[in-house]
């Protein structure tokens, strides 16, 4: 019997030494009650209630304050999504322009939604997660919207941002209540799709640190693996689609796997046809000159998302709208691109004598480029300041190129050179305006030889990789010694090349220093007068 009170006693020892603490204070607040005057006792008696009471309701808010901020996230859990009718997103796919492969494959997801009896039939599943996958400003939010209005569901739309905050347990709370709302309205209107865009704030790889790093966001995903786990979308239907701008590596494969992101778009910049396309749906929105060439705008715009195009043609409209014109034209567009690409005109008084040094100095990049250069175009050379420098040639390709080749890079570090070499030719002297094309050209060299295998040496490999201290005196002597043989090489051919055609630097200088600024036509037409054509072909440099 005593060893079972013992075991009885050891297993609860800590309820005997709270009690023992509880009945000892009562007799101590006994006996001190006995002692004093029946006036004081009866007061003290009469606060009693009172203080539990307070204590009490102490307590409670204590705890309510603990479960709406720390527990449920509370006022900042609160996440009021409305759903959007299909009927009020209103976006057809006829309005998103220049995304055709997109739109193939968007189409297909749609065909899937409608069909999905069919499709259950058969014994498939309805697709969970579509992940939208491309560069800012190409319309993954717009092709979302434009896949709830075909499908004819509701639509929720959210920001990864928005499930972030301080407190831990926020952001989950947040996951819980939009896909509570989303089921609501999956069963009442047949399906419904909620769009998170930016996936990567919360989708990032997960982190694990003893010290709780990131386990806030750690909470917010795992909450939104769970929940898109428990899409049954047999009764709820619930599709979930996320955009973002960042490289597929840096999301959690958990996200990736199938059963959640099923199906992955990728959404590109758009090649030449789709940008005419799109110069043309944004055009007909404004009043614009008739002489306005749509598909020498497409090829202006090599590498511009679907934004940057609405973006010029509204800049261009501003424009024209300063100078009291009624309709927008070719000069007004180009001026938008400048603005955009290369930033405001800074007026700097520049000397005649430093105004004539630049002339030249562009004549040679743009002579370079135009007579010379396989793959690129000039698209405007100027002697005006743009953001610090004192004159620019921009050119771009005359279409999209994918990987580039020797010749090209050649060809690269030769215009580069030709500023340099202009003004030598002319003055037998050179500026410092040279700084930059020569860190341009040197880099370009250098990622020749020391990167993908161009040197004449027949060295090959990418020798960046190799730590400094594991790389021998003579592999570094023969790398730098292929970089120092394409720039002397590529000098040796544009100071050959200039100075047989320097009526034309001429020509171009002359002209720059009169006018400013020449568009490709006012170059063209330049390089006319001196008897110069842009060769149809370029043999290999």
């Amino acid at each position: 019997m005593m060893r079972k009170f013992r075991l009885f006693f050891r297993n609860n020892r800590i309820w005997f030494i709270v009690g023992s603490i509880v009945v000892g204070l009562i007799g101590l607040s006994i006996y001190g009650l006995s002692k004093i005057e029946s006036f004081y006792r009866i007061q003290t008696l009469a606060h009693i209630p009172l203080d539990l009471l307070l204590g009490l309701a102490h307590s409670i808010f204590y705890v309510f304050m603990y479960m709406i901020v720390f527990v449920r996230g509370g006022f900042y859990g609160n996440f009021k999504k409305n759903k959007v009718k299909a009927k009020d997103v209103a976006v057809s796919f006829k309005e998103v322009v220049g995304l055709e492969g997109a739109k193939k494959e968007a189409l297909e997801v749609v065909e899937l939604i409608k069909d999905r009896k069919q499709l259950q039939k058969i014994g498939g599943k309805i697709i969970k997660g579509i992940l939208l996958m491309g560069p800012p400003g190409c319309g993954k939010t717009l092709l979302a919207q434009a896949i709830a209005t075909e499908c004819k569901v509701p639509f929720i739309s959210s920001a990864a941002s928005e499930f972030v905050e301080v407190y831990v347990g926020v952001g989950a709370s947040r996951v819980r209540s939009l896909f509570k709302k989303a089921r609501e309205c999956a069963y009442a209107d047949g399906a419904c799709i909620v769009f998170i865009d930016e996936i990567e704030v919360i989708g990032r790889e997960r982190t694990f640190s003893y010290m709780g790093g990131g386990q806030e966001t750690n909470s917010t995903q795992n909450q939104l693996l769970v929940e898109m786990d428990g899409l049954d979308n047999k009764k709820s239907n619930v599709i979930v689609i996320a955009a973002t701008n960042a490289d597929e590596d840096i999301l959690d494969k958990a996200l990736l796997r199938p059963g959640r992101f099923d199906k992955k778009l990728a959404i590109t910049l758009p090649n030449l046809k789709e940008r005419e396309q799109l110069f043309s749906f944004y055009l007909e929105k404004v009043k614009v000159d008739p002489e306005v060439k749509i598909d020498r705008l497409a090829r202006k715009a090599v590498h511009k998302s679907p934004a940057d195009i609405e973006n010029i043609i509204k800049e261009s409209a501003l424009i024209a709208t300063r100078k009291k014109k009624e309709v927008i034209n070719m000069k007004d567009i180009s001026e938008a691109m400048d603005r955009i690409d290369l930033g405001m005109e800074t007026h700097i008084d520049m000397t005649s004598k430093e105004l004539e040094i630049t002339a030249y100095h562009e004549a040679g990049h743009a002579t370079a480029i135009y007579l010379m250069h396989p793959t690129d175009d000039v698209f405007k050379v100027s002697v005006k300041s743009h953001q610090g420098s004192l004159g620019l040639v921009a050119h771009l390709p005359k279409e999209e190129l994918h990987c580039e080749n020797k010749d090209k890079l050649i060809a690269d570090i030769i215009v580069s050179l030709a500023g340099y070499v202009a003004e030598k030719i002319k003055y037998n002297t050179t500026t410092t305006g040279v700084l930059s094309d020569f860190k341009k050209s040197m880099t370009v060299a250098n990622y020749m030889v020391w990167r993908v295998g161009m040197g004449n040496s027949g060295l090959i490999g990418d020798f960046s990789i190799i730590p400094e201290g594991e790389m021998s005196q003579g592999l570094k002597e023969r790398l730098n010694d292929d970089t120092m043989l394409i720039m002397n090489s590529c000098y040796s051919k544009i100071e050959e090349f200039l100075k047989a055609n320097w009526d034309a630097v001429d020509a171009i200088a002359k002209r720059l220093i009169k006018d400013k600024e020449l568009d490709f036509d006012e170059l063209e037409e330049t390089m006319e007068t001196v008897g110069k054509r842009k060769p149809k072909s370029i043999e290999s440099l």
